[in-house]
């Protein structure tokens, strides 16, 4: 409880948290925070301006801009938080697994972590959606299976530092099982690891599957989704720049949130640095 101040002091941390916090809160509730249904087409409202019943426009199709950037939440913030989650839970067991077992586990899991990294993400990933085909579904598969070897990695290296402390190696004189041992003392002491690296990997996801969208990969029309919000812009970015205008804001805000919210997380993990911050 004492390192949780840190949030509070730093501004620009506490201003990040409620960005990230008011962005799922407004996905996860957006049948009731939209004012309109995302896919209501009023071609009687194409390209209209904002006014008091439409906060932010309409689009090319006459369709709320307002609902439809709620709505993109869920894909674009939520699902990539899902995948995330799958991601890290399949790295992190993995990881833990060859970090303290070594041997033949290490072996194995470390090798197939190597032909997985071996390749770019983006041309790993381009190649999963090749095989299975274009959607969300999809890509959040290829997240999945293209980041994994990147957590166990990162995570089978703090696990074998914590593995030969002393207090492990008493706890297996002691006749401690290994399980006991991973869940007590190696689990708890590997979690800021995990959490540093699950909130810095999360901002660079929600811009790949945007990126993705705005190709015509990823969320396909009518549905709402920032990247494919931008894609559909694109064709009156010159004529009409402000369609464009709220999903990249949405987008550059939530990331720079993650982005800060990171670097403070580290901070407050780390007690080195946390006293230089100090």
């Amino acid at each position: 409880m004492k390192r949780l101040p840190y949030l509070g002091k730093n501004k620009v941390t506490a201003i990040s948290l409620a960005i990230v916090a008011g962005t799922l809160a407004a996905g996860i509730f957006a049948p009731w925070v939209a004012p309109h249904d995302p896919l209501e087409v009023h071609m009687l409202l194409r390209f209209a301006g904002p006014s008091s019943e439409y906060w932010l426009g309409n689009d090319h199709l006459g369709r709320c801009m307002l609902s439809r950037l709620i709505y993109g939440i869920r894909p674009s913030i939520l699902w990539v938080l899902a995948a995330l989650a799958m991601s890290v839970g399949i790295g992190a067991m993995l990881g833990l697994a060859a970090g303290y077992f070594k041997g033949i586990a290490d072996a194995v899991i470390m090798r197939a972590c190597d032909v997985m990294l071996s390749f770019p993400g983006y041309v790993m990933t381009l190649a999963v959606i090749g095989i299975l085909g274009v959607g969300l579904e999809n890509i959040l598969i290829a997240f999945v299976i293209t980041k994994w070897a990147w957590f166990a990695r990162v995570i089978r290296t703090s696990v074998i530092h914590y593995a030969e402390s002393e207090y492990v190696k008493f706890a297996k004189m002691l006749g401690v099982g290994s399980f006991l041992i991973i869940k007590r003392h190696i689990v708890p002491v590997s979690l800021k690891d995990i959490a540093v690296l699950s909130s810095s990997s999360f901002s660079s996801m929600i811009l790949q599957l945007s990126g993705f969208s705005f190709l015509g990969l990823g969320i396909q029309a009518p549905q709402a989704e920032w990247g494919m919000m931008l894609n559909e812009a694109r064709e009156v970015m010159f004529s009409r720049p402000e369609m464009m205008l709220a999903p990249g804001l949405a987008m550059i805000a939530v990331v720079s949130a993650l982005n800060f919210l990171s670097d403070s997380l580290q901070i407050l993990l780390d007690p080195k640095l946390r006293k230089e911050a100090a």
